[in-house]
């Protein structure tokens, strides 16, 4: 815990230790009273035995008298507490217990026993972000006993918007703590388990082992195959669901968790994605967005899938056919299913040709990261072709950083290659917005075409088909590319000389190393930040 939390809770102990020794007082005085009363009650036998009767006879307060009786029936109360924890427990849950989720308890579907197996049961939830808060928050509230939190990050205030466990007092704090300071206002009578590290091959057994039930809440391939490997291993159901921009889906993987090699079980994360993904093909929520409640959905469906499976009576008959439940918010209907095989006969992880042991696991020899691929910085252009944040302000200051003479702002073009959603959050002046996708799609001219001066207007370009090549060929300015990191405009360059716009290499096309988070680090750090 951060020490704020922990100071917090040494004040709280502080406080009740001073409460406590009061009460002794009080008790300590209330005794010496009662055995007053009882010494003149025995001495006066006409009386009734009954001090309530008789508080003015004897010479007590009414204010005392209720002070005192008050401390005796507390002290009353602990000793039926402490003999009641003795004797067995006459209702198999706890008073409160009863109230607190008595709205689930009339239900058919969960009823005592549900909430016996629920209050029993032992959950992971891998990840702590957009998927894990909703999802951690409904179990907590439901009465799980045990609730294990897996993640290595910090809270950003760019989460804020969509990771509901957190606050922005709690930003820099680790996600696994701040979400346990939430979890624990919501339900204290559950136990929370941290572990306030990335999930790897080498500790993916020792965390899974203890647990019933996993929910996989990470974003990438690597962690996705992982999860579903170590849950086939050690026999886990797993609920694993994804979110991005507008969409979402969600499987109940591994039900019923048989052993590698039985056709009976529930198919695996492998079985339905035996390859993964281009790396160039994945976005995170960083480059890709998110909307707040798309994500929001998928973790409360998850949420909903567990209490399901562990609540559920036990019976013999089958569990509910796979399937891949798909939600797309700007969709009529939002929902739908798709139906799922089973086990598939070659599996690496679930048939009875697996290839993946506990012991590779254990010793590190299976390479996610390599088997999903990564996609490294982009270096496709040469030193010649490429200009630093700094130096481009110059150009556009009035000085050619590499000749010390006069330039101006209208001595070139510049191009911002990210989406117009993007660049209209923020943008360089005199930047033309020619997307990425737009530029990857334009296909190569069949004919040279002659190269005329570009009109006055340089910067009023159609995006569509290819007028904004033609737009580009009529002017012999040097062109600039841009984007947010420094990848797409690389790949935008080389685009644009294979489309003939360099001119035969008589025309500068370049780009700015590290995009515009490196302008905004080096020249205006003013420029939004998303």
């Amino acid at each position: 815990m951060s020490s704020t939390a922990v100071e917090a809770l040494r004040q709280q102990i502080a406080s009740c230790e001073s409460m406590l020794k009061e009460l002794r007082q009080q008790l300590t005085e209330a005794e010496h009273s009662q055995q007053l009363q009882e010494k003149i009650l025995r001495q006066k036998p006409a009386l009734s035995h009954d001090p309530l009767d008789h508080d003015m006879n004897f010479g007590v307060p009414d204010d005392f008298r209720s002070e005192v009786f008050a401390v005796l029936e507390q002290e009353h109360k602990a000793r039926e507490d402490a003999d009641g924890a003795a004797r067995e427990k006459r209702w198999p849950l706890d008073k409160n217990e009863y109230k607190r989720y008595g709205r689930q308890l009339i239900m058919p579907e969960v009823g005592l026993q549900g909430q016996l197996r629920l209050k029993k049961a032992r959950v992971l939830i891998v990840g702590v972000g957009g998927l894990g808060c909703p999802a951690a928050a409904y179990l907590i509230g439901a009465g799980v006993g045990t609730v294990g939190l897996v993640d290595g990050d910090v809270v950003e205030e760019s989460n804020l918007h969509r990771q509901i466990l957190h606050s922005t007092a709690r930003v820099g704090m680790t996600k696994v703590e701040s979400a346990m300071i939430a979890l624990t206002s919501l339900n204290p009578s559950v136990e929370l388990i941290p572990h306030k590290a990335r999930l790897t091959p080498e500790t993916a057994i020792s965390t899974f082992k203890d647990y019933d039930l996993v929910l996989d809440c990470t974003d990438t391939p690597a962690s996705r195959y992982l999860i579903s490997d170590t849950c086939v291993l050690l026999g886990k159901r797993l609920v694993s669901a994804s979110a991005l921009r507008i969409d979402g889906q969600l499987m109940v993987l591994n039900n019923p968790p048989l052993p590698p090699g039985n056709i009976k079980g529930g198919p695996c994360y492998r079985c339905v994605f035996p390859r993964p993904p281009p790396p160039e093909s994945v976005l995170s929520c960083g480059d890709g967005g998110i909307l707040g409640p798309v994500v929001g959905v998928m973790g409360v469906l998850q949420a909903l899938e567990a209490i399901k499976l562990i609540a559920q009576q036990p019976s013999s008959a089958p569990p509910d056919p796979p399937s891949l439940l798909i939600f797309s918010a700007y969709s009529q209907p939002m929902f739908r299913s798709i139906r799922l095989r089973s086990r598939k006969p070659k599996c690496a992880a679930c048939s009875s040709q697996s290839s993946i042991s506990a012991g590779a696991l254990d010793s590190g020899s299976l390479d996610y990261i390599q088997f999903c691929g990564s996609v490294d910085q982009v270096n496709a252009l040469t030193p010649q072709e490429r200009i630093s944040p700094e130096n481009f302000a110059k150009l556009r200051s009035g000085v050619n950083p590499f000749t010390g003479t006069k330039s101006s702002k209208d001595s070139h073009i510049l191009i911002d290659t990210r989406e117009q959603v993007q660049f209209e959050l923020g943008n360089i002046d005199g930047s033309v917005n020619i997307p990425f996708s737009v530029i990857q799609t334009t296909p190569r001219p069949t004919l040279d075409i002659p190269s005329p001066r570009l009109s006055e207007q340089d910067h009023d370009m159609d995006t569509d088909g290819n007028k904004w090549v033609e737009a580009l060929r009529r002017s012999e300015k040097p062109i600039f590319v841009v984007c947010r990191k420094g990848n797409d405009s690389q790949i935008s360059v080389q685009k644009m000389k294979q489309l003939g716009l360099d001119h035969g290499g008589k025309r500068f096309i370049g780009d700015i190393r590290g995009g515009l988070e490196a302008w905004r680090k080096s020249v205006d750090s003013d420029f939004p930040d998303y």
